[in-house]
């Protein structure tokens, strides 16, 4: 697999799945990382009756012609999904998933990373920081239990 490819998956947890949504959205390509989360939520589903359902919700958002959030995919791979709904299994959506994945990998992912939110985020200014920052595990609440508020502070 290459580096990049890492990388990119490496983002699609937090907190940079976030910055990386932020990043989507100010170019108006949120439906990318939405179909892509959609489809790996789908993937993962366990009731098998409700995947009729699920395809097709997520087949009339992202992939049929004129929906609300069409992804860009080629007549290729929109034929492939399309018979794949006549008997929707986890795997319906994996062609149209991967070539998603890969016009992220390859256009607005390289674009992220040169993005003052990506620097942010990696440099841990006030935009990043926050949602860096990981709470002590040092201490339990238990280690405060004594301890009484001093409400003046706030006053």
């Amino acid at each position: 697999m290459p580096l990049q490819h890492l990388e990119l998956l490496a983002h699609l947890e937090m907190p940079g799945l976030d910055a990386f949504i932020k990043f989507l959205r100010s170019e108006f390509s949120e439906e990318n990382i939405e179909f892509w989360m959609a489809c790996e939520e789908y993937r993962k589903s366990k009731d098998a009756t409700q995947l009729p359902l699920k395809a097709k919700t997520i087949y009339e958002t992202f992939i049929e012609r004129e929906s609300p959030k069409e992804v860009n995919l080629d007549f290729n791979t929109k034929v492939s999904v399309n018979q794949n709904m006549v008997h929707p299994t986890h795997n319906t959506f994996d062609a149209a998933q991967n070539k998603i994945y890969a016009l992220m990998e390859q256009d607005s992912y390289p674009r992220f990373l040169k993005s003052n939110l990506y620097l942010d985020l990696l440099h841990c200014r006030p935009l990043g920081c926050s949602a860096l920052r990981r709470r002590s595990r040092s201490f339990t609440f238990n280690d405060f239990k004594d301890v009484q508020p001093d409400f003046a502070v706030w006053l």
